[in-house]
């Protein structure tokens, strides 16, 4: 069986949101949809999210989502290290940021984690003999007039096949199943049906895509959390959501994080699509990317260099089977380099800082800080991908961790490199699959 890696900043109530979706009655059909449009991201640890935890401090909540980017990483690694797609391990839907969509006709609302490091569309639907406790309603497919199930050898299931798709045994429908590194797994139908996003503009309504590849799962364990109701995988496979919208996108999609700590409350990020993703005019940084060999999922950066003030730091990382060696990914909070490139980073960044040295009472990062009045010089960071140069402010490079201490956000990490999303915050992050390239322009994504 064939297998596959699956995967922002305070957003709008979602309940606001699926309403929305449901009510409206203006629609902007997938036809035109390639004049573009914007849809809400939610961080998980927004107030809006069901995610978010009141009784965590945005210490905690920044400690809990940098050891999420450990786990995830090192998922990603040993994906990476078994050298192929068959049988390897796949990587947790652990995201950071969720999307509403709605499937089916009429609309279903589904809350899922948008990830750019998955590929896969799925979500639990009755009857579930063995499903994981998930807090909203299961998705019904005899309640969809559009809903059909793939028979063996059609095309949807030929396109899930590096997802994990086979042919049942009681008949001519194809099956998925998917198994994650942590003993989590997914199993059901692929299934084609209409998937619908809401618009940003509530005037503008919706727009929906027919005939999308999904997986309706019927048994789904492991470590999944209620929370959340399926995966919509963003990735560059042949099962993505970016893949399968294809032509009627102009193969463009962007996104604008906004600051993890900064943001005005109700603050929402943004993905943008078609002629909405179109990143351009001064200051836009623009890099090639590639897919790895092993993992077609994957964004990959060449990353040169890091400057950390007056000084240069050459990048080297393990090859990740394409011409890249870092993956980009909105899925992963922290920054994760290899251990060596770490230290020297750190060293550089501490023989410049003019700031009291501090220890992270996590036990996660260093260097760390006192984040007060003392902190008065944090040297500039730049980081020289093939293209350009992306220069960082202070909060893509230093994250709190506790009220009184910040840390470098960057992680030591060995065969696996992951450009994370606290780098990404306030810029518009443009990805153009036709041109195979990546674009970076420093944007306030609160105003965005």
């Amino acid at each position: 069986m064939a297998t596959h890696v699956p995967t922002f900043a305070l957003a709008t109530s979602l309940a606001v949101f699926l309403c929305i979706i449901c009510t409206t009655s203006t629609s902007v059909h997938a036809a035109n949809s390639r004049h573009g449009f914007s849809v809400r991201l939610t961080h998980r640890d927004s107030t809006n999210s069901p995610f978010y935890d009141p009784k965590e401090t945005s210490a905690q909540r920044m400690g809990n989502a940098a050891r999420r980017s450990i786990s995830r990483a090192n998922r990603f690694r040993n994906v990476l290290l078994s050298n192929t797609t068959a049988g390897a391990e796949l990587i947790t839907g652990d995201g950071e940021y969720l999307m509403n969509i709605s499937i089916g006709t009429p609309p279903f609302p589904v809350v899922a984690i948008a990830d750019t490091g998955s590929d896969i569309i799925w979500t639990q639907c009755k009857p579930c003999a063995d499903c994981y406790k998930q807090d909203a309603p299961l998705f019904d497919p005899n309640s969809s007039a559009t809903y059909r199930t793939a028979p063996c050898q059609s095309k949807p299931c030929v396109s899930l096949a590096h997802d994990g798709s086979f042919c049942s045994p009681k008949g001519d429908v194809c099956q998925y199943q998917v198994r994650y590194g942590d003993g989590s797994h997914t199993s059901g139908d692929v299934a084609v049906d209409t998937l619908t996003l809401g618009l940003t503009n509530a005037a503008a309504g919706y727009v929906a895509f027919p005939n999308i590849v999904i997986g309706c799962g019927h048994d789904s364990s492991g470590t999944f959390s209620p929370k959340a109701s399926g995966i919509i995988g963003l990735g560059g496979g042949p099962g993505s959501l970016i893949t399968q919208m294809g032509p009627s996108i102009g193969g463009k999609f962007s996104y604008c994080m906004v600051p993890y700590f900064e943001a005005p409350e109700h603050t929402s990020s943004t993905m943008n699509f078609g002629q909405n993703a179109v990143v351009s005019g001064n200051g836009v940084v623009t890099s090639p990317f590639s897919s790895s060999a092993v993992v077609p999922t994957f964004y990959m950066l060449q990353l040169d260099s890091v400057s950390v003030g007056s000084t240069n730091i050459p990048f080297k990382s393990a090859s990740l089977g394409g011409s890249g060696n870092i993956v980009i990914d909105s899925g992963t909070t922290l920054t994760l380099v290899p251990t060596d490139f770490l230290a020297q980073m750190s060293a550089a960044f501490e023989s410049q800082v003019n700031g009291t040295k501090a220890t992270d009472p996590q036990g996660l990062l260093s260097p760390c800080y006192v984040a007060d009045s003392t902190l008065k010089y944090v040297p500039p960071v730049t980081a020289h991908f093939k293209g350009g140069d992306v220069a960082l402010r202070p909060y893509n490079v230093l994250v709190p961790m506790s009220d009184t201490v910040v840390c470098l956000a960057f992680y030591g990490l060995d065969e696996i490199s992951i450009y994370g999303n606290i780098a990404q915050q306030n810029f518009l992050v443009g990805y153009d699959l036709l041109k195979q390239t990546v674009s970076f322009k420093p944007t306030d994504c609160t105003k965005n």
